[in-house]
C-alpha cells in the first residue's frame, strides 16, 4: 500500500504539468488565430495590391471564411479576393474561369479595383481574350470613381485611337481634377492630357476644365 501511495503521489505532479502544458498550447493556438479582415482593411489591401500576400502571410487560415463571404454573402471585396486567389493559385487550387467569374461579380457591384483589373486584363489579354471595347467599358466605370490606374490606362487607349470622342471630355475632366502628391505623377498627367487635348476642340477642353 505504501508503495502504491508513493507512486500515486509521484504521478500527480506529472499530470498537473501535462495539463498545464496542454493549456498553454491551447492558449498559444487561440492567440495565433487570424482575425477576419474588415471590409475597410481588405479594400485597403486590395488598393495596395497586397491582398494575396496577406492571405499567404496568414498561412491560408481564412480560406473557408473568404469563400463564404464571396459566395454566400456576396461581399464585393471578398469576391475580388477569392477571384484572385483562384486565378493565381493562392491557398486554393487554380481555377481561372471561376476566378474571373468572381472578379466579374465584384465588378458588377461597382468595386473600382475589380473594374480596373478586368479593364486591364481585357486590354492586354490576360486570363481573357484581348478586347479593347470591353477594356474601355470596365476602365470607364473605374475612372468615374476616381481610380487613377484606370484613368491612366483609359486615356492611353484614347490617345492610341480607341474609344469614342464622346468620352474624351469626361476623361479629360477626371484626370485634370485628379488629386496626386507625387511630382512625377503630375508630369505624367500633364503629358497625357496634352495628348488628349490634341484630339479635342479647344472649346471642349475649356469646358472640361471648368470646376465640377
Amino acid at each position: 500500500m505504501q508503495l502504491l501511495f508513493s507512486h500515486s503521489v509521484l504521478l500527480l505532479p506529472l499530470m498537473t504539468l501535462s495539463l498545464l502544458m496542454s493549456s498553454n498550447s491551447l492558449a498559444e493556438e487561440t492567440a495565433a488565430a487570424v482575425p477576419l479582415y474588415t471590409e475597410t482593411e481588405l479594400i485597403s489591401l486590395i488598393n495596395k495590391n497586397t491582398h494575396l500576400a496577406r492571405v499567404k502571410a496568414d498561412d491560408c487560415q481564412l480560406v473557408q471564411d473568404i469563400e463564404a463571404r464571396a459566395n454566400k454573402m456576396a461581399l464585393p471585396s471578398y469576391q475580388f479576393l477569392y477571384g484572385d486567389m483562384l486565378a493565381y493559385n493562392v491557398c486554393v487550387d487554380r481555377d481561372v474561369e471561376l476566378g474571373v467569374y468572381y472578379m466579374q461579380k465584384a465588378a458588377e457591384q461597382g468595386l473600382a479595383a475589380a473594374l480596373e483589373q478586368l479593364g486591364r486584363y481585357y486590354d492586354i489579354g490576360r486570363l481573357v481574350q484581348q478586347d479593347k471595347a470591353m477594356a474601355i467599358t470596365y476602365l470607364r466605370e473605374a475612372s468615374s470613381q476616381g481610380n487613377l490606374k484606370a484613368q491612366f490606362r483609359l486615356v492611353k487607349l484614347f490617345n492610341q485611337g480607341y474609344g469614342s470622342p464622346r468620352d474624351f471630355e469626361d476623361m479629360y475632366r477626371w484626370l485634370f481634377y485628379a488629386k496626386v502628391a507625387d511630382a512625377n505623377t503630375h508630369k505624367k498627367i500633364e503629358r497625357l492630357l496634352a495628348q488628349l487635348a490634341e484630339k479635342m476642340p479647344a472649346s471642349v477642353v475649356a469646358r472640361a476644365r471648368l470646376p465640377m
